[in-house]
């Protein structure tokens, strides 16, 4: 009896040990989904959201990182025309106070890196409730545009000088 229970035995040793493989496989697989690449596994416990109008959001989109002193704090959820405007909202941690008079300025990671918010903090001591809206914002430096119109005006040859004959006393 104890011969014939041998072979099964193996088969489900075999078993489990493939099964405990794909059971970490899939986990590790999903923690390098959710965690290294940025994905929204918290859903909105434990934050509120606020916007921010700027005259120009170009490069900024929805899951853009905030960051306040270099520290990521929250990610842009939203962004809307508004007029001649864009409308921004972002999504903060609920630990995290913005003061009335922050600036939201939307900043390049890099030279030509992904653009993301950074808020300086203000002076005040009057906290931006939720669904707030930060009233001091920089829209983006549009550092293609500037290189465009330097290399553009390096092009033009100035005009030659006239040459006039000299008055003769």
């Amino acid at each position: 009896m104890l011969a014939t229970l041998r072979p099964v035995m193996r088969t489900l040793g075999l078993s489990l040990r493939v099964m405990l493989f794909l059971v970490v496989g899939t986990l590790s697989l999903g923690y390098l989904f959710a965690y290294l690449g940025e994905a929204d596994v918290q859903g909105s416990w434990g934050t509120y959201s606020i916007r921010a109008t700027f005259t120009n959001a170009g490069g900024l989109k929805p899951g853009s990182v905030i960051e306040i002193a270099g520290v990521p704090v929250g990610q842009v959820t939203a962004i809307t025309l508004n007029g001649t405007r864009s409308d921004v909202t972002f999504r903060l941690r609920s630990d995290i106070q913005v003061q009335q008079d922050a600036i939201a300025s939307i900043q390049t990671k890099g030279l030509f890196g992904d653009r993301y918010v950074l808020i300086t903090p203000g002076a005040s001591d009057n906290i931006l409730k939720p669904g707030g809206r930060l009233r001091e914002t920089e829209s983006p430096l549009d550092l293609p545009g500037l290189l465009s119109a330097y290399v553009n005006s390096r092009q033009k040859k100035p005009a030659p000088p006239t040459s006039r004959p000299l008055p003769q006393d």
